[in-house]
């Protein structure tokens, strides 16, 4: 039994910001918390976050210092982790606050955001992916992924990245950036975060950054990390993006399917960074080549 705390790594509030674990219950974590005088409001379902001042001071209280990607696979196989799929009715409040500490003192383009992610015609493209696709990004950037000169902007990305959804691939994500360009200018982040979060934003058309792209890379998996969920998991992702396109016949729908299937399996890399491969290549390249197959019988 043991309390852990990964590096602080995650930005908010013009700090970084540390998760706190216990990796057998949260009763003993709630007492370490409160024996250390971390606030309630920090607690986040299944992990504290704590400011980068407060480290030092939690390790000298008996935290275990590990890697973020230990901290995750740690809480996932303690049985506490509470991930996407399963924060339900809490979905709103939990990325309600992200959002707070990401972009503070703005909750009213937080709140636009969050209701664009829940629009009724959205299955796939919906909360639950913009949390799942934040929860990627923390675990890849936990192990010590590099997310390039403006941090930030990574995560600003993940939030814009399809907050314009109309199953228009290239126009969405076209929508998407001039939304973040416009929104992020009204809530005041720097010209040059602004540029990059849109340059992120449009990389998720196609999904191929430069070589040397390290903010480009980590959205990227982050994205693409569905495809390397367990076999009955990857089925439901494909099932709600085929509820998407109800109004599309089933032949339009495989030909469409298909071709997205095809130029995955022609992505390579398909995963950029060393995390990502090692935590999802494996099995998304099982899951395309069995959605692949499926196509082609059906065909």
């Amino acid at each position: 039994m043991a309390i852990l705390i990964d590096p602080p790594r995650w930005p908010a509030h013009g700090t970084l910001f540390s998760h706190l674990v216990s990796d057998s219950s949260l009763a003993e974590l709630h007492e370490f918390a409160a024996a250390a005088g971390i606030p309630e409001r920090a607690f986040d379902l299944d992990h504290y976050d704590v400011p980068a001042r407060r480290y030092q001071d939690l390790v000298a209280r008996g935290a275990s210092e590990v890697p973020g990607g230990e901290l995750v696979r740690r809480l996932a196989a303690s049985g506490l982790r509470i991930p996407a799929r399963r924060r339900g009715s809490k979905l709103e409040t939990v990325l309600l606050d992200h959002w707070d500490r990401l972009l503070p003192g703005h909750p009213e383009l937080g709140g636009q955001l969050v209701a664009r992610w829940g629009e009724a015609h959205r299955c796939y493209h919906d909360r639950t992916h913009l949390l799942a696709v934040l929860e990627a990004l923390r675990a890849l950037i936990g192990a010590g992924e590099d997310p390039g000169p403006q941090p930030r902007a990574v995560w600003l990305a993940a939030w814009f990245h399809d907050a314009v959804y109309n199953g228009a691939a290239g126009r969405d994500e076209q929508d998407s950036a001039r939304l973040a360009a416009d929104l992020l200018a009204r809530g005041g982040c720097p010209g040059r975060e602004i540029e990059e979060t849109v340059r992120l934003v449009l990389l998720t058309a196609t999904h191929r950054p430069q070589e040397r792209d390290l903010a480009g890379a980590l959205l990227c998996d982050a994205d693409l990390s569905v495809l390397g969920r367990p076999p009955a998991e990857y089925r439901e992702y494909v099932q709600a993006v085929r509820k998407e396109y109800a109004h599309v016949g089933d032949a339009d729908f495989a030909a469409g399917r298909a071709a997205v299937v095809r130029h995955l399996l022609e992505l390579d890399p398909l995963f950029r960074t060393g995390t990502a491969r090692r935590l999802w290549l494996a099995q998304a390249r099982q899951n395309l080549a069995a959605e692949q197959r499926h196509w082609h019988r059906a065909g």
